[in-house]
């Protein structure tokens, strides 16, 4: 008995804030869209879980806080899965290349010319600070002063960077 109140508890609060909770999870997941219809699901089953749901005194603001921890979770779980190519390898494999086919270092050198190129196009400051954090070995603190931002920034330019670059990889192959 107790489970069915929960469950229709939860099913209205999907019918009244659905949508809002979407676009708060969708504008806050930019790059990861796909896995939108994932943590929407996951915060109706934090709901689900909920023992005593009488007792929430404003629905709203309650499902918009389990979706910023969900959210703050998947995060944290998508820095720490490893990156499946390291777009900096384009460098060494460029490096790596130089004594085989030529056609190969050609075709390698563009890849490398476009991925910067295009980088530099989206976001000169997430380009300057691949460079001065991959070519010079600056940390972030040190790119932020050159900057003129917080390292932070700066960590924020690097992840913009290196998804771009991954992106820009997978479709290259």
């Amino acid at each position: 008995m107790d489970s069915e109140r929960t469950r229709q508890f939860v099913s209205a609060l999907e019918k009244t804030h659905g949508r809002s909770l979407r676009r708060f999870l969708a504008t806050r997941m930019r790059h990861a869209r796909t896995d939108l219809p994932d943590l929407v699901q996951e915060v109706y089953l934090r709901l689900l879980r909920i023992p005593d749901h009488e007792a929430i005194r404003n629905a709203q603001a309650y499902l918009f806080t389990i979706a910023s921890h969900v959210l703050h979770q998947y995060a944290l779980r998508q820095s720490a899965i490893e990156q499946t190519a390291d777009p900096t390898d384009i460098a060494s494999e460029v490096e790596a290349s130089l004594d085989t086919d030529p056609a190969e270092t050609a075709l390698l050198e563009q890849r490398f010319e476009q991925l910067g190129k295009g980088l530099e196009q989206l976001s000169p400051r997430a380009y300057a600070t691949l460079l001065m954090c991959r070519c010079e070995g600056a940390t972030f603190d040190e790119i932020g002063q050159r900057l003129g931002v917080s390292s932070r920034m700066a960590k924020k330019y690097m992840a913009k960077a290196l998804s771009y670059c991954q992106q820009r990889l997978q479709e290259m192959e």
